[in-house]
């Protein structure tokens, strides 16, 4: 029998029982749009999430001064334990898998511009804390530079929240505002940025000054925290023990008293990700699976519905000399063509709806759902095996009629 007579006889069978052939396919169809839905909502929850965590930076670790909790070389526990800008320089001399270190100075101060005032989390940075906090400024601004700390400028760059609570409509570049009474010239403003995590204040509520002129301005060497990045990710775990060693030797604490300084490295967080979207989209995955396998069993009765009503069509055609492969091939066309119908019509389904909601209200949180290739070939996967299952016992039987009963029928 020709391919070509095969989906007539198919279409004629299909239209024969049409309640039961659209109810099948439907079943189908909408396992697929619920598969693909379900992915693409994993797939933008997933990327949603790496977004927001980069808001705050890359492969970014934080030290925060700590107090001891254990006894060394004679000094008792309760020390606390605090950094100078020279920590930062150690850190990066001592340790090979470094690649950057720098300190911050950080302070609640209030700023104001005429009669409005706000309170900021000003921080005393230099220039290389942009890359690693992704502190990027809107055009016709700048950031901070070196000249600013070699000549301790009163500059300020701030965040674009702060700026419109400030500033309102008005360009705030070039301006002076007032830094605890102090008059500072702002050179910059942040790029709105997504951030769901900080250590102090959101960005764009914060400030940021030369560490120079903050040193001077507050009369203090004493820093607030180290940032560090290393060279690779994955020697994250290492370099905090020798973090700890490094530091340990110069503040005179125990290594392995690990409350004595506190490191949020945000290196842990991207291993966590990996291993928690793996199982939400595994997940949402099998839950779309099983949507399709009750498709697939849709099908399955169906054909072998339809192997019962041909049973004397198969007798006549074993008869006249075709082998029992031959049978099973016609079954999975069938099959398949039923599923591949369904498929077609869930994947454009499916394709709408993540279309429809791009634009839904909490994106910035859940993410915006797209259909990747990824999705689709996930998609194609599952629907090739539930085709398989549910064609291959429909088939089979077929195949293995006795071509006498089928005769008799």
């Amino acid at each position: 029998m020709s391919l070509s007579a095969l989906f007539k006889e198919l279409f004629q069978n299909l239209n024969q029982q049409r309640l039961r052939s659209f109810l099948t396919i439907f079943g189908i169809m909408w396992g697929t749009a619920t598969l693909i839905l379900l992915l693409a909502f994993g797939m933008g929850f997933r990327d949603q999430t790496v977004l927001n965590m980069r808001g705050m930076g890359d492969q970014l670790a934080i030290m925060f001064g700590g107090q001891t909790t254990k006894p060394f070389e004679g000094y008792g526990i309760g020390r606390p334990v605090r950094y100078r800008e020279q920590d930062a320089r150690l850190l990066k001399n001592e340790i090979a898998a470094i690649d950057v270190a720098t300190p911050e100075y950080m302070r609640s101060l209030e700023i104001s511009y005429g009669d409005k005032r706000r309170n900021s989390s000003v921080g005393g940075v230099y220039p290389v804390y942009q890359e690693l906090r992704n502190t990027f400024e809107v055009p016709g601004g700048r950031w901070l530079n070196q000249r600013d700390l070699d000549e301790r400028r009163r500059v300020i760059f701030i965040g674009n929240r702060l700026a419109e609570n400030l500033f309102g409509e008005e360009d705030p570049v070039g301006k002076q505002v007032m830094v605890a009474n102090t008059p500072f010239t702002v050179i910059g403003v942040l790029q709105e940025k997504i951030q769901n995590s900080s250590y102090s204040q959101q960005d764009r509520d914060r400030s940021f000054i030369p560490a120079t002129t903050f040193s001077a301005m507050m009369g203090t060497e004493i820093i607030n925290n180290i940032l560090y990045t290393p060279k690779d990710p994955a020697l994250a775990t290492a370099i905090q023990d020798q973090v700890y060693e490094v530091m340990g030797r110069k503040h005179r604490f125990d290594p392995t008293d690990r409350d004595a300084i506190g490191i949020w490295d945000t290196n842990e967080f991207w291993s966590f990700i990996n291993i928690m979207f793996l199982g939400i989209n595994g997940f949402l995955g099998l839950i779309g699976f099983f949507t399709l396998a009750v498709g697939g069993i849709g099908v399955a009765n169906i054909m072998f519905v339809v192997v019962q009503e041909r049973m004397k069509e198969i007798g006549i055609r074993r008869a006249a000399g075709a082998r029992r492969h031959h049978i099973m091939i016609q079954f999975f066309l069938e099959t398949f063509s039923i599923v591949g119908i369904g498929a077609a019509a869930g994947y454009l389904i499916g394709w709408f709806l993540v279309e429809a909601m791009q634009n839904i209200p909490i994106k910035e949180f859940v993410g915006t759902p797209y259909f990747s290739p990824q999705v689709g070939l996930i998609a194609f996967a599952v629907l090739g095996f539930v085709g398989f299952a549910s064609g291959l016992l429909p088939a089979w039987r077929a195949s293995r009629l006795d071509v006498v009963e089928c005769l008799r029928q």
